[in-house]
């Protein structure tokens, strides 16, 4: 079980927990897995080194043998990275003389021929038709011959993998730390905390679990284990439902739910009726999700357990049988007769839910009554309203001083983008700087004490993760809006897809865009090469994997923004396909190497979203002439087929300049409010000798045992409370 759920503590906290087994001779051992790791771009730290070489041979071997492949697959490096193109970069023909290529081959095939020729008399050739286009023409064995070996550099990527606590007490912590987050998980965290849950079920449990998916994924163990279920709302009872179908905890999509054995069904009325009679007025909170309740019904069979009345009246309420007015229905009745201030009284018993409606009731007020009535009220519960709230809350206001007429940016929680004309008054400057230092005071008194706070310079930009569907699971994976350096001449994308059942083709794409976020150039299959950089060549069909990467020349690049994307031609969407992740690389000119190195991979992310059209992050050129990456997260809806970078320039670029333009409350934000005895600027060398609070993109060797550390991947314990 405990090596079972070690990769989940190296993915999450980049430590490996204490290896155990018989004392020995392993230090040769040691110093090989360590230049294993180094080969992958990884390292043991010094203290971890230690520990394995006073440990046998075996035992080392064993250890090496599960990290590595943990390691490599969070790179990329667990797949075979071939490309089209054997030489690439080099030798990569012009796109016509390519096309052309394919079509004089495809007419010396005599079982090709016949069908070339009906289509040249077409005047139209269907390239996928060709017989040596779309597919690999070598090995990948055969690719590797023709590349040289890569030449180590300074620059190259190295995360030290540090010496965690037993197994049981890091695997224990991890689950700690992801149930009791004051931030929702991703995805991939909260699948996680599914297995870490099922695993943690009869240890310490977290004293809140503050955000609600979590809370649902930890009831589903709770409910197989019989222990005491965590619900204090209706809702509660329905994302438990989801979760034991295996649906979404989040309720953005429907679940089809499963036939539930009796222990289940009877757990979840007695879920609901305890609540419901607690509580009566929570029925009404059945209203929004109406039609979920209704086939949840259907499956729990409330009539036939007289002894959970309360249960069954909420399925009343679903069908309309009962009636059970919302507090937002009296909300919007007090806003429909424009009484602002009455709906300020009524929202101020829900706190979460003021602050939410904070900018429609600015702009509903008429007088600079209302105006001070809804800020006063703001003032006097902003203690019982969450940090992640106020944080989002000030975010918002920092993004309202502008004039109407700009473009507003929407993201949904599945990361699917749109624009549109932002047409809303503005809020007035009085009340907009009046809140956002009653929001500022209030955020200062919640963070605590940092003692010396050591920074990255490099983290400053880092937006802060309000959300963690803000970001995708991945390695050197910052949340959306952050901001970080890109240091090295050659910039290199790649993509890895497998198809899961059919043919699936995705496309690799590069678009080149000016200060004003018009279109310079681009790189894809339809334009192999340009003075920018070249692209490996088409892959059509993925059945056991396909690659497709773009090397670009920083310092030939015309235009402000590189924007990255990938397009799905045909085939099966990004959620759908056995596996299909993003990444890029940075290296130096004169390393050489093969096309992928994961040694020089600085980030890979899994594409797991909604839409056709995938933009992990893009890149702008800064007023010094340095580059840097701008991290997006976001897909397109796209079309059904035949998506290519030709298509959607304009809707790209509109979107860029949304995000780009956008205020972002970030670690430089957060790190002003605190009250630090200390503030030092980290300068990659010089380690304090006593404990502090580090803040970085990776945790240095060598801090004191009594440090606090937050890394991107634990950025989420920054938030308050």
């Amino acid at each position: 079980m405990v090596h079972r759920l070690e990769p989940l503590v190296i993915r999450h906290t980049r430590r490996i927990p204490r290896p155990t087994g018989l004392a020995g001779e392993g230090a040769v051992a040691a110093r090989q897995f360590d230049a294993a790791l180094m080969s992958v771009g990884f390292k043991l730290s010094a203290e971890l080194l230690e520990r394995l070489s006073g440990l046998s041979e075996g035992a080392v071997v064993d250890t090496a043998v599960r990290t590595l492949g943990t390691v490599r697959e969070m790179v990329g490096d667990h797949v075979a990275h071939n490309v089209y193109f054997v030489d690439f970069p080099a030798n990569v023909p012009d796109t016509m003389d390519f096309w052309m290529r394919c079509i004089a081959e495809a007419l010396a095939d005599d079982g090709a021929r016949g069908r070339v020729l009906e289509q040249l008399s077409t005047g139209v050739v269907d390239l996928l038709t060709l017989p040596s286009y779309g597919r690999y023409q070598h090995t990948y064995a055969e690719m590797l011959g023709h590349h040289e070996e890569l030449i180590a550099a300074a620059g190259d990527r190295m995360t030290v993998l540090h010496l965690g606590d037993d197994a049981d007490s890091e695997v224990g912590a991890l689950y700690l730390a992801l149930a009791g987050s004051s931030t929702p998980l991703g995805e991939d965290a909260l699948r996680d905390l599914g297995v870490l849950a099922e695993a943690c079920a009869e240890g310490p449990q977290p004293g809140a679990i503050p955000v609600r998916e979590n809370r649902a994924v930890v009831n589903r163990a709770r409910i197989r284990t019989g222990s005491v279920l965590l619900l204090d709302t209706v809702t509660d009872v329905l994302r438990l439902a989801c979760a034991v179908s295996d649906g979404d905890v989040t309720l953005a999509q429907a679940t089809r739910f499963r036939g539930l054995s009796r222990p289940v069904r009877r757990a979840l009325l007695a879920g609901l009726d305890s609540v419901v009679a607690a509580a009566p007025a929570k029925l009404a909170d059945v209203h929004a999700h109406r039609e979920d309740f209704k086939r949840l019904g259907e499956r729990l069979h409330p009539h036939e357990y007289p002894q959970w009345p309360h249960a069954a009246d909420v399925f009343a309420v679903a069908r309309g049988e009962k009636r059970a007015p919302s507090f937002d229905s009296r909300v919007e009745e007090l806003l429909g007769m424009h009484d602002v201030i009455g709906a300020v009284k009524l929202l101020r018993s829900a706190p979460g839910k003021l602050f939410r409606a904070l900018d429609r009731l600015l702009r509903m007020a008429l007088d600079q009554e209302e105006r001070d009535a809804v800020v006063t009220a703001v003032e006097e519960v902003v203690a019982d309203v969450s940090g992640r709230v106020l944080l989002s809350v000030r975010e918002h206001m920092a993004n309202r001083a502008q004039d109407t007429g700009e473009t507003r940016v929407f993201v949904n929680r599945l990361g699917r983008a749109w624009v549109t004309a932002d047409e809303r008054p503005p809020v007035l400057p009085p009340e907009r700087e009046r809140l956002i230092a009653v929001l500022d005071e209030e955020l200062r008194r919640r963070l605590p004490d940092p003692g010396h706070l050591l920074i990255d310079p490099d983290a400053l930009e880092v937006a802060l993760p309000l959300s963690g569907r803000a970001s995708a699971a991945g390695l050197g994976v910052l949340p959306r809006g952050s901001v970080s350096p890109v240091e090295g001449e050659l910039l290199r994308f790649f993509v890895y897809w497998k198809e899961a059942g059919h043919r699936t083709d995705y496309d690799l794409s590069a678009l080149m865009l000016d200060a004003d976020y018009a279109t310079v150039c681009w790189l894809a299959y339809t334009n192999l090469t340009d003075l920018e950089g070249e692209h490996s060549g088409d892959i059509t069909e993925a059945p056991d994997g396909a690659s497709e990467f773009i090397n670009l020349r920083l310092g030939a690049v015309r235009g402000e923004f590189i924007v990255p994307q990938v397009n799905i031609f045909a085939g099966e969407g990004f959620e759908e396909v056995a596996e299909s992740f993003f990444g890029f690389m940075l290296r130096d000119t004169e390393q050489q190497g093969r096309p992928f190195e994961p040694r020089t991979v600085r980030m890979k992310s899994d594409l797991r979203g909604p839409g056709r059209v995938a933009l992990p992050l893009a890149f702008q050129r800064g007023p010094d002439g340095r580059w840097r990456a701008k991290w997006l997260h976001l897909y397109l809806r796209g079309t059904p087929a035949a998506n290519r970078v030709e298509g959607n320039r304009v809707s790209v670029a509109t979107l860029l300049r949304g995000i780009v333009e956008r205020k972002q409350l970030t670690v430089r934000y957060l790190t002003g409010l605190m009250d630090a005895t200390t503030t030092t600027l980290w300068d990659g060398r010089t380690v304090p000798e006593g404990p502090v609070t580090y803040i970085g993109l990776q945790r240095p060797d060598g801090l004191h045992p009594g440090s606090r550390i937050v890394v991107p991947e634990n950025l989420r314990d920054l938030i308050p409370e």
